[in-house]
């Protein structure tokens, strides 16, 4: 037969094809020719697939001299071609793709694009310069132009380490103004010409915190000198649990310093894109003459071409960034230190395949470089508090009081059930207590940050009439539409469902019976028009920050400079403002509503609303003076909003850890969420019970399948949710389960695995 491929193959490699079929672990294996040698692991291939040999790009997973073994009249395909010799993961990389691969039920190709970001892949910023040097036959100089000749002595005259050399270097150093003389040596063949494409990657320059830290604190001493002694000593884990505004951050501060002086690479994560410019400044002001790198979906594509090959260079001493900044191209061997702030955040797991955990996936990258991981925060996840006091598998390092010069917030709970308003229907917004707090901090020119984490005017949009019971649903989910604004102080609005993006107008009235309809509930819209009529202050004075009023990065940024600076003295906002911020000002923290997370039904709720509470009011209290907290709520006697509150983390820990041991729920046991999707509901419903007959036939006595059941919201974008649980005792149970299932099950756009997963709605 005729051969399709001409070039005989050279060697051969075993490749990870860019499409959600599952190729783990080895790959498919693919003929190289000569032409395309060298050939790395981690690089970018196109390669033929199919039938119809449809060109796919694909990833490099190794390399062999063994020709793969194929049925008679078979012939092993070739790869095409090879992308940029610029784009390539380290092999680093590639191993812990594996790893994401078979702990997170992915296919491998989907897996390793994740860890290149677009814009590399792209070529975006790539520029081509034109480089100079001498030809390797030299001609007679006596029949050049004094301008030529000049050009030539100035070459000449350079080390040989700065050369080629761009034309406007060469002009420079001949004093020639024009590129002519330059163009005819080259012409005549004095010179040799060539072009290299690479990017013009440049460091970025954020304001700088210039702040010299005070001698540490007797417990911070203690807690770096404990970790320090583990920073030669391979891969170890350490949670660092401390009260808010206790000093984490100068902890992490130094050992970085400790860990770049050695020549290393300290990698940070925090886990909001908000917080970089914060904690990009801090590292400035201390490491002037390090070069940080910055890492994030919020730059612009050429800033994130250009950071990630200065990484990739090997010339940042630190990288920092959100979630994704995990998978920065550097080797192991570069890695010193890996630090985790506010580790708890449910930001660093991805909600979309691979469903990854970045802090888990830090946890793994530390072992693989065989250095520290330091997990810090004051509200710690109950899995890494798990891992630190009963499996210890991580040291657990506490800072129990502040930092000198900041006090500790009183915090008031208000029962928002005795604020009903007399002969009208509903609650206000704000307290008594709140609203009097609110003038009080004002007059003493303090700044307030305000948390309600519901975005819009109102959550619902219901009939006026009490027999009718008719509330504004999604057409397309089984969700309640939300109402916004068009601006904040109109009136002229839309409703929107916040699963499926779907806008409609307000109707003038109910459907069913006719009469008026009325906005019930608080959204952040609602309480910016009631902050604008209420507060004596200019209006720019305050100021929403969320989904909607920030749509950019650059908006959260200015927005967060703009509050710095005391240009906005009331900020409102999402959890957003909840993380790490540090405002010395902030003598007033207010939360509208503690409950929007308290009563949803999932086994983390109690866990994300101590967090919340606790994580927000200790955003006041870092300067000088009083600092209060007011929380409102309609569950006063909550465990988590009582103990947030008090401030007793590891009570509310333990309460919450019995609860989770007597429902076998993790991180006491180990758990993994298939959720089916359809468009009929019949379908759905039996394509989910085939799954569990499936799951069932395969499960060992140590793992228990769930029956399936109608997820939290059954419908999102017209297609029915089913979902099925299936948990085990051990990550090892777990990991042999879902080897033994991904050879019967694939997942897909409408089948969902999601292994330790942190939503349950």
């Amino acid at each position: 037969m005729v051969g399709l491929f001409d070039e005989p193959s050279v060697t051969y490699a075993h490749v990870a094809v860019e499409r959600g079929v599952d190729q783990f672990p080895e790959g498919l294996s693919y003929g190289v020719p000569a032409r395309l040698l060298p050939l790395k692991i981690g690089q970018l291939v196109t390669v033929p697939l199919g039938r119809g040999n449809t060109p796919t790009q694909a990833w490099v997973l190794s390399l062999t001299d063994e020709a793969p073994v194929l049925a008679a009249g078979k012939e092993t395909k070739q790869i095409f071609e090879k992308d940029r010799e610029t784009i390539a993961l380290p092999s680093d990389l590639v191993e812990l793709a594996r790893w994401m691969s078979q702990y997170y039920f992915s296919p491998i190709g989907p897996t390793l694009s994740t860890m290149l970001p677009g814009p590399v892949r792209q070529g975006t910023g790539l520029v081509t310069k034109q480089l100079l040097d001498f030809a390797d036959n030299q001609a007679d100089e006596c029949k050049l132009t004094t301008k030529q000749q000049q050009v030539l002595h100035a070459l000449n005259a350079m080390p040989k380490s700065q050369r080629p050399v761009e034309p406007k270097v060469l002009m420079k150093a001949a004093n020639v103004r024009s590129k002519s003389p330059i163009d005819s040596l080259v012409a005549r063949g004095y010179l040799h010409c060539h072009h290299v494409t690479t990017v013009e990657a440049t460091w970025f320059k954020h304001a700088v915190d210039a702040t010299t830290p005070e001698s540490l604190t007797k417990e911070q001493t203690n807690v770096l000198r404990a970790i320090e002694e583990k920073l030669q000593s391979g891969y170890s884990s350490h949670l660092l649990f401390g009260v808010t505004g206790s000093g984490k951050t100068e902890i992490y501060i130094r050992l970085i310093e400790q860990a770049i002086e050695g020549g290393g690479v300290a990698l940070v994560l925090v886990p909001e894109i908000s917080l970089t410019p914060q904690t990009a400044a801090r590292l400035m002001g201390r490491f002037p003459d390090k070069r940080i790198a910055i890492l994030h979906s919020a730059l612009t594509k050429s800033q994130r071409h250009q950071q990630w090959a200065l990484v990739a260079e090997g010339k940042a001493d630190i990288v920092l960034g959100a979630r994704s900044a995990v998978f920065a191209p550097l080797q192991n061997d570069q890695i010193r230190i890996i630090i985790v702030d506010e580790e708890h955040d449910s930001s660093f797991k991805q909600d979309n395949s691979p469903r990854y955990h970045g802090r888990d996936v830090a946890i793994r990258r530390a072992s693989m470089a065989k250095c520290p991981i330091v997990l810090g925060s004051a509200t710690p996840s109950m899995e890494s508090w798990w891992n630190a006091t009963e499996r210890k598998i991580s040291t657990l390092h506490k800072l129990t009081t502040r930092a000198p010069g900041l006090v500790a917030p009183q915090i008031e709970v208000v029962d928002m059930r005795s604020e009903r308003i007399h002969g009208e229907v509903g609650y206000p917004i704000l307290s008594t207590k709140l609203q009097r707090a609110l003038h009080t901090t004002l007059a003493c020119d303090g700044q307030v940050l305000l948390l309600l984490n519901r975005r819009g005017f109102a959550p619902w949009i219901a009939c006026a009439s009490r027999t009718c019971g008719w509330m504004m649903k999604c057409d397309h989910c089984d969700s309640s539409m939300v109402y916004h604004r068009k601006k904040p102080l109109e009136h002229a609005g839309f409703v929107r469902c916040h699963h499926c993006g779907t806008e409609q107008r307000v109707p003038k009235q109910c459907p069913d019976c006719a009469k008026k309809i009325i906005q019930l509930g608080a959204g952040t819209q609602r309480v910016e028009a009631t902050l604008r009529e209420s507060l004596q202050i200019p209006a720019e004075q305050i100021a929403r920050l969320d989904g909607d009023t920030t749509r950019k990065a650059s908006d959260l940024q200015e927005m967060l400079a703009r509050f710095g600076k005391g240009e906005i003295r009331v900020l409102l906002g999402t959890q957003m403002i909840a993380k790490g911020l540090d405002f010395p000002n902030v003598q007033l923290v207010g939360i509208i509503d503690a409950d929007t997370a308290i009563d949803l039904p999932d086994f983390r709720a109690s866990e994300r609303t101590y967090q919340l509470v606790s994580q927000v009011c200790g955003r006041c209290g870092r300067g000088q003076g009083k600092a209060i907290a007011i929380v409102q709520t309609f569950s006063p006697n909550a465990p988590a909003i009582v103990l947030a509150s008090k401030a007793e983390y590891e009570q509310f820990a333990s309460q919450e850890l019995q609860f989770r041991c007597d429902a076998s729920l993790p991180p006491v046991t180990r758990m993994v969420r298939f959720i089916v999707k359809d468009t009929p509901f019949d379908q759905a419903a039996s394509r989910a019970d085939s799954l569990v007959d499936r799951l069932r036939a395969i499960a060992s006595t140590d793992i228990s399948i769930s029956p399936a059941a109608p997820c939290v919201l059954p419908r999102i974008a017209d297609r029915f949710r089913f979902e099925v649980i299936g948990t085990a005792a051990t990550s090892k149970a777990l990991q042999e389960f879902l080897a033994l299932a991904r050879k019967t099950i694939k997942p897909s756009r409408d089948f969902v695995v999601d292994v330790d997963p942190i939503s349950m709605l």
